[in-house]
C-alpha cells in the first residue's frame, strides 16, 4: 500500500523525542546555573568582601549608640 509511505513511523518516536529534550534541558540548566553564578553570586561575594574589608564594628556601634538607636546601651 502507498498509505504506509504517507503515515509517519511512530516506532521509537517517544524515545527520540525524550532523548532530544533531556539533552536540551540539561544544556539549558547548565547554562543558567553558570550565568547565575557569574552574573549574581560572584559580584555579591565581591561586594560583601569589599564592605567587610574596612568595616569596624566598634566604630559603627559607637555611632549608633550616640545616635540613640540602642535603648540598653546608654
Amino acid at each position: 500500500l502507498l498509505l504506509g509511505e504517507l503515515v509517519p513511523t511512530m516506532h521509537g518516536f517517544l524515545a527520540k523525542h525524550l532523548r532530544f529534550h533531556i539533552v536540551g534541558t540539561f544544556i539549558v540548566s547548565l547554562g543558567t546555573a553558570t550565568f547565575c553564578n557569574f552574573a549574581i553570586a560572584e559580584p555579591g561575594k565581591k561586594a560583601y568582601a569589599g564592605f567587610y574589608r574596612n568595616y569596624d564594628s566598634m566604630k559603627d556601634f559607637e555611632v549608633k549608640r550616640k545616635a540613640g538607636i540602642f535603648q540598653s546601651a546608654k
